[in-house]
């Protein structure tokens, strides 16, 4: 049977070499002038491929899509997506978090090995090679349009990827061929991105360890969990940050209120008692210097300024309510978020093809008989760890064998 694949990302591949495996000739769409162009870029270049842990830790993972990928993540779990990597040559090793990585430390080893696993099985890859639209006849695929005409096609799967990191190719070009095959596409929003908020680029480049961050919304609280906060010139990132992102990236940011804790080790009662030992010590101190004990120094004066605690009020004038002030300040600083950072910085897409659409066995569409989907192009989306490439390859390696 013909089968094309578009699209040479981490799920077109893994589309392509299972499709292959199972005897049918494949040719795979790359418009780019090489493979997994955004796989590079993954896991700053290291390419953090996916997470060693069991299907079920793994679907605790996903933000949105788990009851969908329950079947994906049970048939083509992380442990196949290291043996598969192995199998075709790629040495691994997991790091912190059971994330995997090669032992290269080079992202572009990855790449190479789903080359070398679909080459093995005898797949044709075209490069600079743009699907311009999918034949459809009767409800079934008749093959794919490019600018040199019809390739002919019994199954075609779309492996497009989604919005984020438009540089690599990710243009939405898999959401016009859906839309045009008659299926509804959830709308985009960045996920596992940075956040845009009032008032912090004086603190931009200092690293909190050991915060904790909580999102509500009125009195429902969204998140809160421990962990890292980078302040940047446009906001806030970092490991926390990203997280969080994925949490509220659909919900109105008007309605939702942020804060840090910066002292979570401590009760209020503790901190306060700790704060009043400093001001005993160093009594005739300004209490931008005193602050200096509790936090690092390009954080004092937002927590001050917050407190409506003048910068250079000397400790031993602080009055009782001032000092309350600090404290609750210290265990809850507001910070107020007023968007998501852009595409271009998103590490994934969330929103896509709608799943309600799709077969979760097979991935092929309920509309059009040999239509399939796979990756990012699809609403599913999960938190940092490697958790998103496993979504790829489990769909990926499902539409494969499915088409």
């Amino acid at each position: 049977m013909e089968k094309v694949v578009i699209g040479g990302g981490a799920s077109g591949l893994m589309a392509a070499y299972s499709a292959a495996k199972a005897g049918n000739r494949v040719t795979l769409l790359e418009k780019n002038e090489k493979l997994g162009k955004k796989i590079y870029i993954t896991g700053k270049g290291r390419c953090n491929l996916t997470n060693d842990c069991l299907p079920d830790e793994f679907l605790a993972n996903v933000v949105r899509g788990e009851k969908f990928l329950r079947g994906a993540a049970y048939r083509f779990p992380a442990s196949a997506t290291m043996q598969f990597m192995e199998e075709y040559g790629l040495a691994l090793k997991t790091e912190h978090g059971n994330r995997v990585f090669p032992v290269s430390d080079h992202a572009s080893d990855v790449t190479k090995t789903l080359e070398r696993a679909c080459r093995a099985h005898g797949v044709e890859i075209r490069l600079n090679t743009a699907a311009e639209s999918i034949a459809i006849a009767d409800r079934s695929v008749q093959g794919v349009v490019t600018e040199e005409g019809l390739l002919p096609a019994q199954n075609v799967i779309v492996a497009t990827g989604g919005l984020s990191y438009p540089s690599t190719g990710s243009t939405g070009d898999g959401y016009g061929f859906a839309r045009e095959a008659g299926h509804t596409v959830v709308p985009c929003v960045p996920s596992l991105v940075g956040l845009n908020a009032e008032g912090v680029s004086s603190a931009q480049g200092i690293t909190v360890k050991n915060c904790v961050l909580t999102a509500r919304r009125g009195k429902t609280m969204l998140f809160s969990e421990l962990g890292e906060l980078l302040f940047t010139h446009y906001g806030i990132s970092g490991p926390l940050v990203l997280t969080l992102s994925a949490r509220i990236n659909r919900l109105p940011l008007g309605e939702i209120s942020v804060s840090v804790d910066f002292k979570p080790a401590l009760s209020e009662q503790k901190l306060d008692e700790r704060l009043q030992t400093d001001l005993a010590l160093r009594a005739k101190e300004q209490m931008k210097n005193v602050m200096r004990g509790l936090l690092p120094a390009g954080l004092v004066s937002l927590v001050l300024d917050a407190a409506s605690v003048p910068a250079d009020r000397r400790a031993n004038s602080l009055t009782r309510e001032e000092r309350l002030r600090i404290v609750q300040t210290l265990k809850g600083y507001p910070i107020v978020v007023r968007s998501l950072r852009g595409f271009e910085e998103a590490v994934i897409t969330s929103g896509g093809v709608n799943l309600k659409e799709i077969a979760p066995k097979t991935m092929e569409s309920k509309f059009v008989k040999g239509l399939y989907f796979c990756g990012e192009v699809l609403d599913l989306d999960a938190y940092t760890g490697g958790f998103n490439l496993q979504i790829a390859f489990s769909t990926g390696y499902l539409a494969g064998i499915g088409a």
